[in-house]
Protein backbone atom coordinates (compact mmCIF):
# COMPACT_ATOMS: atom_id res chain seq x y z
CA UNK A 1 0.00 0.00 0.00
CA UNK A 2 1.65 3.53 -0.74
CA UNK A 3 1.04 6.08 0.69
CA UNK A 4 0.77 10.33 -0.01
CA UNK A 5 4.86 10.38 0.42
CA UNK A 6 6.20 6.95 -0.47
CA UNK A 7 6.11 3.37 0.16
CA UNK A 8 5.18 2.00 3.38
CA UNK A 9 8.36 0.00 3.44
CA UNK A 10 10.29 2.77 4.50
CA UNK A 11 10.65 5.12 1.68
CA UNK A 12 8.80 8.20 3.55
CA UNK A 13 8.71 9.27 7.04
CA UNK A 14 6.52 6.99 9.36
CA UNK A 15 3.36 7.61 11.28
CA UNK A 16 4.69 8.98 14.75
CA UNK A 17 7.64 11.21 13.15
CA UNK A 18 5.85 13.13 10.84
CA UNK A 19 4.15 15.57 14.35
CA UNK A 20 7.55 15.69 16.00
CA UNK A 21 10.27 18.33 14.89
CA UNK A 22 14.08 16.32 14.20
CA UNK A 23 17.01 18.04 15.46
CA UNK A 24 19.85 17.88 13.88
CA UNK A 25 22.37 16.38 16.08
CA UNK A 26 25.36 16.01 13.53
CA UNK A 27 28.87 17.19 12.90
CA UNK A 28 27.80 20.89 12.65
CA UNK A 29 25.47 20.79 15.87
CA UNK A 30 25.55 23.95 18.97
CA UNK A 31 28.46 25.87 18.49
CA UNK A 32 29.72 24.94 22.00
CA UNK A 33 29.45 21.53 21.17
CA UNK A 34 31.66 21.81 17.87
CA UNK A 35 34.28 24.09 20.00
CA UNK A 36 34.38 21.50 22.76
CA UNK A 37 35.20 18.38 20.22
CA UNK A 38 37.62 20.61 18.81
CA UNK A 39 39.43 21.45 22.20
CA UNK A 40 39.33 18.05 23.07
CA UNK A 41 40.56 16.75 19.75
CA UNK A 42 43.55 19.23 20.22
CA UNK A 43 44.45 18.20 23.38
CA UNK A 44 44.97 14.23 22.06
CA UNK A 45 46.15 15.65 18.57
CA UNK A 46 48.97 17.75 20.59
CA UNK A 47 50.07 14.99 22.83
CA UNK A 48 49.56 12.11 20.08
CA UNK A 49 52.74 14.33 18.02
CA UNK A 50 54.66 14.54 20.77
CA UNK A 51 54.73 10.60 21.30
CA UNK A 52 55.39 9.99 17.43
CA UNK A 53 58.01 12.90 17.56
CA UNK A 54 60.13 11.38 20.69
CA UNK A 55 59.32 7.71 21.22
CA UNK A 56 62.26 7.32 23.34
CA UNK A 57 61.99 7.40 27.17
CA UNK A 58 64.64 9.79 27.48
CA UNK A 59 63.24 12.43 25.63
CA UNK A 60 59.34 11.92 27.04
CA UNK A 61 58.55 9.42 29.45
CA UNK A 62 55.22 7.65 28.37
CA UNK A 63 53.64 7.46 31.89
CA UNK A 64 53.10 11.34 31.58
CA UNK A 65 50.09 9.74 29.39
CA UNK A 66 48.48 8.68 32.59
CA UNK A 67 47.88 12.82 33.42
CA UNK A 68 45.49 13.20 29.87
CA UNK A 69 43.72 9.59 30.53
CA UNK A 70 42.65 11.43 34.08
CA UNK A 71 41.62 14.46 32.36
CA UNK A 72 39.39 12.60 29.89
CA UNK A 73 37.70 10.84 32.98
CA UNK A 74 36.94 13.96 34.89
CA UNK A 75 35.99 15.50 31.69
CA UNK A 76 33.45 12.72 31.41
CA UNK A 77 32.01 12.81 34.39
CA UNK A 78 31.60 16.90 35.06
CA UNK A 79 29.19 16.08 32.12
CA UNK A 80 28.04 13.34 32.50
CA UNK A 81 25.72 15.39 35.46
CA UNK A 82 23.07 17.75 34.38
CA UNK A 83 23.35 21.37 36.48
CA UNK A 84 19.48 20.58 36.88
CA UNK A 85 20.45 17.43 38.77
CA UNK A 86 22.84 19.26 40.81
CA UNK A 87 20.49 22.31 41.97
CA UNK A 88 17.89 19.09 42.60
CA UNK A 89 15.15 20.68 40.01
CA UNK A 90 15.29 17.63 37.99
CA UNK A 91 16.51 14.48 39.59
CA UNK A 92 15.28 12.79 42.63
CA UNK A 93 15.64 9.24 41.63
CA UNK A 94 18.77 7.09 42.13
CA UNK A 95 21.08 6.26 44.44
CA UNK A 96 21.98 9.32 46.21
CA UNK A 97 19.65 11.62 44.63
CA UNK A 98 21.04 15.17 44.61
CA UNK A 99 24.03 14.44 47.08
CA UNK A 100 25.20 11.81 44.70
CA UNK A 101 25.01 14.38 41.66
CA UNK A 102 27.07 17.30 43.51
CA UNK A 103 29.91 14.73 45.31
CA UNK A 104 30.26 12.95 41.50
CA UNK A 105 30.56 16.65 40.53
CA UNK A 106 33.05 17.28 42.61
CA UNK A 107 35.30 13.84 42.14
CA UNK A 108 35.06 14.88 37.94
CA UNK A 109 36.21 18.84 39.09
CA UNK A 110 38.50 17.53 41.37
CA UNK A 111 40.45 15.02 38.87
CA UNK A 112 40.36 17.81 36.47
CA UNK A 113 42.40 20.23 38.07
CA UNK A 114 44.58 17.58 39.94
CA UNK A 115 45.58 16.83 36.50
CA UNK A 116 45.68 20.23 35.46
CA UNK A 117 48.34 20.68 38.24
CA UNK A 118 50.22 17.76 37.79
CA UNK A 119 50.79 18.55 33.94
CA UNK A 120 52.60 22.04 35.15
CA UNK A 121 54.08 19.95 37.59
CA UNK A 122 55.75 17.55 34.98
CA UNK A 123 56.33 20.49 32.67
CA UNK A 124 58.21 22.86 34.95
CA UNK A 125 59.83 20.03 37.11
CA UNK A 126 60.23 17.49 34.50
CA UNK A 127 61.48 19.39 31.66
CA UNK A 128 62.08 23.34 32.98
CA UNK A 129 63.86 22.98 36.22
CA UNK A 130 66.09 19.89 34.82
CA UNK A 131 66.98 22.01 31.76
CA UNK A 132 66.22 19.08 29.29
CA UNK A 133 67.50 19.85 25.77
CA UNK A 134 64.03 18.77 24.32
CA UNK A 135 61.18 20.53 26.27
CA UNK A 136 58.23 20.52 23.83
CA UNK A 137 57.17 17.13 25.44
CA UNK A 138 56.60 19.05 28.69
CA UNK A 139 54.44 21.37 26.90
CA UNK A 140 52.83 19.27 24.85
CA UNK A 141 51.60 17.44 28.72
CA UNK A 142 50.78 20.51 29.50
CA UNK A 143 48.58 21.98 26.70
CA UNK A 144 46.40 18.49 26.61
CA UNK A 145 45.37 18.92 29.70
CA UNK A 146 44.58 22.50 29.60
CA UNK A 147 42.32 22.00 26.25
CA UNK A 148 40.72 19.11 27.67
CA UNK A 149 39.94 21.14 31.12
CA UNK A 150 38.83 24.32 29.07
CA UNK A 151 36.74 22.11 26.75
CA UNK A 152 35.21 20.10 29.98
CA UNK A 153 34.01 23.75 31.32
CA UNK A 154 32.97 25.22 27.97
CA UNK A 155 30.65 22.12 27.55
CA UNK A 156 29.42 21.98 31.34
CA UNK A 157 28.77 25.83 31.74
CA UNK A 158 28.19 27.25 28.29
CA UNK A 159 25.35 24.43 26.63
CA UNK A 160 21.29 25.03 27.19
CA UNK A 161 19.69 21.80 29.01
CA UNK A 162 16.44 22.61 28.18
CA UNK A 163 15.88 19.52 25.88
CA UNK A 164 17.27 16.97 28.55
CA UNK A 165 14.05 18.07 30.67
Amino acid sequence: MRTARGSAGGGGRGGCCRSRPQKNVGFSGEPEVLGVRVLFFTGWWIIIDAAVKYPKMEDFNHSYHACGVIATIAFLMINAVSNGQVRGDSYSEGCLGQTGARIWLFIGFMMAFGSLIASMWILFGGYVVKEKTVVYPGIAVFFQNAFIFFGGLVFKFGRTEDLWQ
